[in-house]
């Protein structure tokens, strides 16, 4: 049995992700850090406080994952962009490292490429390479396509986006395959499996997270 904290866990996937491990009976204990105490926290859930970046890692834990992730349009400015995908996301990672977790998993994106030109990619490819250089025992990457599922806020392009997928979403096989849209809680169920075993580093892209977690 394993005790798991989980950042970003109000978002799409992270909110999903809390769920599903809450159901698991190899969890033992969970901490949300979140800037708000959710009104119904499970029983064996523990509320960090985020208070802007000044939280601690809880002692004994020993799986982390980091479910962050904002937009250009909300976060405002590609610096206040920076802060939260970059920036928050490697000041989580050090912070379990150095309390001595030795499993994160964490959410990409697909096309994440630290020389991209576009911005958005480029950005979350620079904090890929950052979470590669802190040597964690098991390093999951999950690079999904568009998320998919019911968001607390409205987001314009995604919309349009799920429009295009379930219109043409059938179309895109073979080597494009990745790049369908895939359910957030098919991204959460993958990643719990993936924490669990495997290779050092584990880069999973849209289509084989769709694979692993029809399977679990």
């Amino acid at each position: 049995m394993k005790t798991a904290l989980i950042i970003g866990s109000t978002g799409l996937v992270g909110s999903k992700l809390l769920t599903l491990a809450n159901a698991r009976s190899d969890f033992k204990k969970l901490f949300a850090i979140a800037r708000k105490k959710p009104d119904h926290l499970p029983k064996n859930v523990e509320f960090v406080d985020f208070d802007s970046g000044n939280y601690s890692i809880p002692a004994n834990v020993d799986l982390a994952f980091c479910c962050l992730g904002t937009t250009i349009k909300k976060a405002g400015t590609q610096e206040e962009f920076l802060k939260v995908d970059l920036q928050m996301v490697v000041d989580f990672a050090k912070k379990c490292k150095t309390a001595g977790i030795e499993r994160l998993a964490v959410v990409s994106s697909i096309g994440a490429n630290a020389k991209s030109s576009n911005f958005y990619l480029q950005t979350k490819g620079m904090m890929e390479e950052e979470l590669k250089r802190l040597d964690f025992k098991r390093l999951v990457i999950a690079r999904p396509s568009l998320l998919l599922g019911d968001r607390n806020e409205k987001r314009l392009g995604e919309d349009i986006g799920k429009i295009f997928n379930k219109l043409f979403g059938f179309l895109m096989v073979g080597k494009i395959r990745k790049y369908r849209g895939i359910d957030a809680e098919k991204v959460a169920k993958a990643m719990i499996l993936l924490i669990a075993k495997g290779e050092r580093i584990t880069i999973t892209e849209s289509d084989e997270l769709e694979r692993i977690a029809n399977g679990m």
